[in-house]
């Protein structure tokens, strides 16, 4: 545990104003140091699986972790939903996704045509997977910059 937790109502508020239904965090194996930062987790833990947590901008979040790690994002709140093949973990993540409303814009830690790499932490399968649900994923760029140092 870090000993900080996360502002999910200040990020909320920026959703809001930026017109945004959520922000889309994902992670495997550390491959997005921004959400350690970002969501006040323990830079030290050791996860080998896929996690998504999603903050809406109403509402609770909601994590979707592998059933060998299910206390993965225990720094943060939210329901947790759990996943052992990756028939579940789309199915599940479909249903986080599509509790946003009809054709969703959700941020993510990516960044078009790579203009800016520091940002691009999703790789393109995720990006597609999570595009297949219905949702437009735009760039997280400027979330990142306002909370990665709070």
């Amino acid at each position: 545990m870090t000993g900080r937790t996360t502002d999910i109502p200040a990020i909320q508020v920026a959703l809001r104003a930026a017109g945004l239904d959520g922000w889309l965090f994902y992670d495997f194996r550390g491959s997005d140091p921004l959400a350690t930062r970002i969501l006040k987790l323990d830079p030290n833990r050791h996860v080998t699986r896929r996690w998504y947590y999603l903050i809406p901008a109403q509402g609770a979040p909601v994590k979707l972790l592998h059933r060998i790690e299910p206390h993965s994002l225990d720094d943060v709140p939210g329901e947790a939903r759990l996943y052992l093949s990756w028939q579940e973990q789309h199915e599940h993540l479909r249903q986080m996704l599509a509790s946003l409303g009809r054709s969703p814009k959700v941020s993510m830690q990516y960044s078009p045509m790579n203009a800016i790499p520091y940002i691009s932490r999703v790789d393109a399968g995720t990006l597609e997977l999570v595009r297949s649900c219905g949702v437009d994923v735009v760039t997280s760029a400027d979330l990142v910059q306002r909370f990665e140092l709070l």
